[in-house]
């Protein structure tokens, strides 16, 4: 069983949450919902689900963690300007372990500074930033590049579920 961190702010994109979120657990791994501060409920940006922190992102430490995912919509924008979750990040990042992000999700690698000499893939609004990062951007539903998997839209969500699972 993989302790996963789910790294989630409030107007998160509901589906890319939701989906890999049930389906880490219905796979009998642990999912733990990180946020800037622990209680708090994140909303959905469709207003279709929400989610109470159970811890804040000051409180965790890379090593209780075997991965994080990062959903997207517009919570990757508060999640990428708090020091604890960059360095929560960096930290999983030099341990190698598993780090997913879906849509903006990558805006938290970019801010984490972990893109460099790795291939990803975004929502294409960043695919700029991916690129001045120092990823190689491929525009494909799944990227996997070493411990990282990146998708871009909901739509790509069954691959990059499964590649997270097949990692895990």
């Amino acid at each position: 069983m993989a302790k996963v961190a789910f790294l989630l702010a409030s107007y998160f994109e509901d589906s890319e949450m939701k989906n890999p979120y049930e389906a880490i657990k219905e796979a009998g791994h642990e999912a733990t919902i990180v946020g800037l501060e622990k209680g708090i409920v994140c909303e959905g940006k469709q207003g279709t689900v929400s989610y109470t922190s159970d811890v804040a992102a000051s409180e965790v430490n890379a090593s209780d963690f075997d991965a994080a995912i990062i959903p997207g919509g517009a919570a990757p924008e508060a999640l990428r300007v708090n020091d604890d979750v960059v360095r929560f990040v960096k930290e999983l990042n030099e341990q190698g372990k598993l780090i997913a992000g879906i849509c903006h999700g990558p805006q938290v690698m970019i801010s984490a500074d972990i893109l460099k000499n790795k291939a990803a893939t975004s929502y294409i609004g960043i695919r700029d930033d991916v690129k001045l990062a120092g990823a190689e951007y491929r525009d494909e539903e799944v990227v996997v590049s070493e411990n990282l998997v990146t998708s871009r839209t909901p739509k790509d969500e069954p691959a990059f579920i499964r590649e997270i699972l097949a990692k895990l």
